[in-house]
């Protein structure tokens, strides 16, 4: 078990930093270009790899931390991609089941996590508040793919601002997974919610930047 354990742990490493590294690429460089699809590509397998690697050792070596990872992630990294098959919602594209499910999958967890927080506040255990935090991130991403799917967004290319927002929110995991293993001064639950509170303006600065509104 514990080499099994090593194995998962190794390649969850290994996908995080390529993760890390192509998606810093992708926020710095040029959007749209040949390189941005390369190192997209990268990091989406990256991520996936992250993600289930992360269920793996979480359930091996029961782990809070690794499991909001894996559930985030996942969801992330693979509706930020879908979207970009879904170029005509605003002229009646409909999802497709996976689609569905992805939404489905995130607002399960997103209630499990608002009910964990809920219980551990209740508790005393101020790292509630990070499992609150997440699972209302997770309700505001699946309510937007309702909005979308249903065709009642207001902006014209829809696809490519959830692009942005799943995409940097996926690197944002990353992110919070590195501060948190190599944290040695933030309390627990700052280093958890750091990186969000930092690129939260920037993910609103760029889909203000590239959002086409309807009418």
């Amino acid at each position: 078990m514990d080499i099994l354990f090593k194995v998962f742990l190794i390649l969850h490493i290994v996908a995080g930093t390529i993760g890390l590294i192509s998606g810093t690429v992708n926020i710095i460089g040029k959007k749209g270009g040949k390189a941005h699809r390369i190192a997209g590509r990268f990091f989406l397998y990256g991520m996936l790899t992250v993600s289930l690697s992360a269920f793996v050792l979480s359930v091996l070596h029961p782990n809070y931390f690794l499991f909001i990872v894996g559930v985030f992630t996942l969801y992330m990294v693979s509706s930020g991609t879908r979207y970009l098959h879904l170029k005509n919602l605003s002229k009646g594209q409909k999802p497709g089941a996976v689609d569905w499910l992805l939404t489905y999958f995130m607002l399960t967890f997103g209630i499990l996590f608002l009910l964990f927080g809920i219980y551990h506040l209740i508790h005393k255990n101020s790292f509630g508040a990070v499992f609150i935090v997440f699972g209302l991130i997770g309700f505001r991403m699946v309510r937007a793919d309702f909005k979308n799917f249903r065709g009642e967004g207001d902006v014209l290319n829809t696809w490519l601002v959830a692009h942005i927002q799943r995409m940097i929110g996926a690197y944002v995991a990353a992110l919070t997974a590195f501060l948190v293993v190599n944290n040695t001064l933030l309390p627990a639950y700052i280093a958890w919610l750091l990186p969000t509170v930092v690129m939260f303006p920037l993910i609103l600065k760029w889909v203000k930047r590239y959002k086409v509104r309807l009418g």
